[in-house]
């Protein structure tokens, strides 16, 4: 019998958690972190501007000319720093601009192409971009606000205030770009771009529902309607789960999910199984599913896997033969698997606040995901001993970890393993050498 997990115990009260999509398919866009930023600054603008206004309007009341004269000086100086800084900060972003397209060329050629978004979903890049093009926005609205006149007393706007936060902008624009060069440098090593995938990878895990204490999944029954997909065709990112189950809810059915996030969903096939009554409205489901072009790791457990899979594959082709690689990436598959070998799978039962199972949800089985993170390195690795000296050692461990119902996977493996090496070493010595496991592959 399948394995099942759900959000909550049914005796709870709580409203289930919002797991609303919109935070992770931003966290994929590179375009509303400067967009905000630059809408956040001219508010800000606005306010200095403002208070530069203040500020000279009690001095002229006062009659302190003096004192207004001397800012009309410190004004013509901070005039020409900040024509300076706007024509350097364009220079800078393009600097920034091309240091990321060489980094990304270069994951996606040496790593596999799914690596990209590890590069678009960076904060510390979206942060530079967003400080520099804050910056410059910020030179070009303050060097609206000087004013010509030379005489103190037709003096109607001196951008004091405006002048120190462009200042302090172009400090922080100095700062995140130390930190921007840092962080692309540590991305472009395989080591730090395997470790960030599965700190992703352990993150979607870390979100799964906590399962209900073994009990049995209901019998949901035969399907009573079907809800097809009528949007574009295109890989299932995620669903808005929250959403599905409050529908079910006000509806009194119970929702299935049909394909799997990271399935290519087709139009006009069925992505949700009705049961127990008739399919809500088409309004009320509107925006709970997400078609994209790519996967995120957003809901998907396997994808982390999928990439991990794929930079062992690159490290072993003829082009670029780099077993140490392939055994970086098989670190992380071990540790994965090993992070998921106790815990329920196969689908996730979401409840509603009085405990009712509203959606279920498929999720990759324990066999599923061996079979995603071994099977095509196994393949790739018999003329690498390194490779299969690792992955004998990631097997053996999974072993002493899995629980016996889940240990047949892993020995299928072993001994496919153990005769691929048999098959092509002839030499016994070699032979022997090749199926010894050890966790660093060959020392």
């Amino acid at each position: 019998m399948s394995d099942w997990m759900v959000t909550q115990s049914p005796g709870a009260r709580r409203r289930p958690r919002a797991l609303s999509p919109l935070r992770e398919h931003l966290r994929d866009t590179f375009w509303f972190a400067p967009t905000a930023a630059m809408v956040a600054v001219f508010l800000v603008w606005l306010g200095a501007q403002a208070l530069d206004t203040a500020v000279v309007e009690a001095l002229q009341e006062e009659r302190d000319y003096e004192t207004l004269d001397e800012l009309v000086r410190f004004a013509e100086d901070a005039k020409a720093v900040v024509n300076a800084v706007g024509s350097a900060m364009m220079t800078f972003i393009g600097v920034v601009f091309s240091i990321s397209l060489v980094a990304v060329q270069m994951a996606s050629g040496q790593f596999t192409p799914r690596v990209v978004r590890l590069f678009v979903r960076s904060r510390i890049t979206k942060a530079t971009f967003a400080v520099f093009l804050s910056t410059f926005v910020l030179t070009l609205l303050v060097l609206t606000a000087f004013d010509s006149a030379g005489d103190p007393r037709a003096v109607t706007s001196l951008p004091l205030v405006q002048a120190v936060l462009t200042l302090c902008m172009v400090a922080l624009s100095l700062l995140l770009f130390v930190l921007y060069v840092n962080a692309t440098l540590r991305l472009m090593r395989i080591s730090q771009v395997i470790a960030r995938i599965a700190a992703e990878s352990f993150r979607v895990a870390a979100s799964m529902p906590a399962p209900t204490g073994g009990r049995d999944a209901p019998d949901l029954g035969p399907a009573t309607a079907w809800v097809p997909h009528d949007g574009r065709g295109g890989v299932l990112r995620d669903v808005h789960i929250a959403r599905l189950v409050r529908v079910a809810r006000k509806h009194g059915v119970v929702l299935r999910l049909i394909p799997r996030i990271g399935d290519f969903v087709v139009p006009g096939t069925p992505v949700l199984a009705v049961h127990g009554g008739a399919a809500p409205p088409r309004s009320a489901l509107r925006r709970t599913v997400s078609v994209g072009v790519e996967r995120t790791y957003h809901q998907d457990l396997g994808f982390g896997l999928r990439q991990l899979a794929d930079i062992a594959l690159r490290a072993l082709s003829s082009a670029i033969n780099d077993p140490t690689t392939a055994v970086q990436a098989l670190d992380r598959i071990v540790q994965f698997l090993a992070a998921l070998s106790r815990h329920p799978l196969d689908a996730a039962l979401h409840r509603d606040r009085r405990g009712a199972v509203r959606l279920v949800q498929p999720v990759p089985g324990w066999a599923e995901l061996v079979d995603l993170g071994f099977t095509e390195v196994r393949t790739c690795a018999a003329g690498s001993p390194q490779v299969t000296r690792r992955m004998l050692a990631g097997l053996d461990d999974l072993l002493l970890l899995a629980p016996r119902d889940r240990q047949k996977p892993l020995l299928r493996h072993r001994e496919l393993l153990r005769q691929q090496i048999a098959h092509t070493t002839p030499n016994p010595t070699d032979r022997a050498f090749a199926l010894h496991p050890d966790r660093q592959g060959i020392g």
